[in-house]
């Protein structure tokens, strides 16, 4: 099939049109240099064919989103977002390379390197599920470089946007990336899916295909199809690859969702371990913790919004530490501080001299010896009152309501007292706990469906007394 010919330039202000880069199914993408400050960018251009008046209202919803997580440094940077004179959305974004996408499919990427851009790019992704934001076309040319070598996800929000539009070239330029129950229609996206994405991604970096392309053979988009949903990827078949990395990728594209990684974090724990497992240095976690730092706006337009999105704290599973019946009988009886002195001259007293002395010395060695088991046992047992006493410290959330506000269940509480380092703990339905600062939370909801909220405060790995449950049905269609 015959690529098309890259659509006409824009005329922007303030920038100076200099070449192509690439075409896609839905844009093009062009180098321009800023005037001022002067910098070469890259300016994503959404074809006019395209173009609709939904399709500008939410390109909008998805540029304001965009540019909010740009600021992960796993996430492409976008400058400025508009419409061009002549009717055509873009994008100005930070100049990177391609060369990932472009080299994997001749040179599979060594697994070192994999296993970074991995744990990255998995980082983004996390980032963005946490501020309730599905990418949905996870894929290896969505991996730019930035001019200092770091990978950078691209194309958040815009995939999600024209697939609501039914652009479905799109759609099936991602076909070998998507998972399942996305390739038949049954999701638009959900976290389990990324997962998978992410997981596939993975996978063609180092096999140098995507999981389900069998080489020498047809590859059609409908033979993708029938061995994503029936069939498993084929062995990545490179000795350099241990066996737990090939384990962790075939759990993340295992067919049913309930199989996979519950979460883009358990997949970068995964990978981490994998690279323990090497001897390699541990890649970070690149995660915004802040709630301030994850704030995106209620937009009605906005559908990259996912329901229930949690976040487990690991310090929660941390058991409360309970006072031992010793400890509480010693932290009963207030140690006294007692000066013994050795010499009896000190006293006044005659010195002794032979058994009676000895006596005496052996007397005193032996009262030494139980002040100071007093002493350590008193300590001891004020540590653990104060661990254990400090639990009913911890505050209650006891006004919890909820309201319905469109599709969307508002769940809000007044701040009980919390101090700098605690957060709050939102259990919803029997799913695991988030954990947050804000005193509100949001749950997309069906029509017809019930959410059940409860509130626990943790504070340094131990959690208070829960709120009582907050029920609230959405009504309406």
């Amino acid at each position: 099939m015959a690529r098309r010919l890259p659509s006409q330039p824009p005329n922007l202000p303030g920038f100076s049109y200099v070449r192509v880069l690439g075409s896609g199914g839905f844009a093009d993408v062009f180098l321009y240099e800023q005037n001022m400050p002067r910098r070469q960018v890259a300016v994503k251009v959404m074809l006019a064919e395209v173009v609709t008046s939904q399709v500008k209202q939410m390109f909008q919803a998805e540029a304001n989103l965009m540019a909010q997580l740009s600021t992960h440094p796993s996430i492409l940077t976008v400058y400025q977002a508009s419409v061009s004179a002549d009717g055509r959305p873009y994008l100005v974004m930070e100049l990177c390379s391609a060369a990932i996408g472009q080299r994997y499919r001749s040179d599979p990427l060594p697994v070192p390197e994999v296993l970074s851009i991995g744990i990255r790019i998995a980082s983004a992704v996390e980032t963005a599920h946490r501020a309730g934001v599905l990418h949905r076309d996870i894929k290896p040319s969505n991996i730019l470089t930035t001019a200092y070598g770091h990978p950078v996800l691209s194309d958040f929000g815009i995939a999600a946007t024209l697939s609501e539009a039914d652009v479905t070239e799109a759609i099936g330029l991602s076909i070998p990336w998507s998972a399942p129950e996305v390739v038949l229609d049954e999701t638009s996206g959900t976290i389990a899916s990324e997962v998978w994405s992410l997981g596939a991604t993975v996978y063609s970096l180092l096999a140098g295909r995507s999981p389900f392309e069998v080489p020498g053979k047809e590859n059609t988009s409908a033979e993708l199809i029938q061995r994503i949903t029936k069939g498993r990827p084929l062995p990545i078949g490179r000795p350099d690859v241990p066996p737990r990395l090939e384990q962790v990728l075939l759990r993340a594209l295992s067919r049913r969702p309930s199989q996979r990684q519950r979460s883009a974090l358990e997949l970068i724990r995964e990978l981490q371990a994998v690279e323990a497992e090497l001897g390699l240095p541990q890649t970070p976690i690149e995660v915004a913790m802040d709630d301030w730092a994850l704030a995106t706006a209620d937009d009605p337009e906005d559908r990259t919004r996912i329901r229930g999105v949690t976040v487990v704290d690991p310090s929660a599973a941390r058991r409360r530490r309970r006072r031992s019946p010793a400890a509480a009988a010693a932290a009963t009886h207030a140690p006294t501080r007692t000066i013994v002195r050795e010499s009896a001259g000190s006293a006044g007293l005659p010195a002794q001299t032979g058994p009676p002395a000895r006596a005496s010395r052996a007397l005193v060695g032996a009262l030494i010896a139980c002040a100071v088991l007093v002493v350590v046992l008193a300590v001891t047992a004020g540590v653990v009152l104060v661990r254990a006493g400090s639990a009913g410290d911890i505050p209650t959330v006891r006004d919890l309501s909820g309201r319905l506000s469109g599709t969307t269940i508002v769940f809000t509480w007044s701040d009980p007292g919390l101090q700098t380092d605690d957060t709050y703990q939102v259990t919803v339905d029997d799913q695991p706990p988030s954990s947050q600062h804000a005193s509100e939370f949001r749950v997309d909801a069906r029509p017809g469906e019930t959410v059940c909220v409860t509130v626990t405060v943790n504070r340094d790995g131990r959690a208070g007394s829960p709120s009582g449950q907050k029920c609230v049905q959405r009504t309406g269609p």
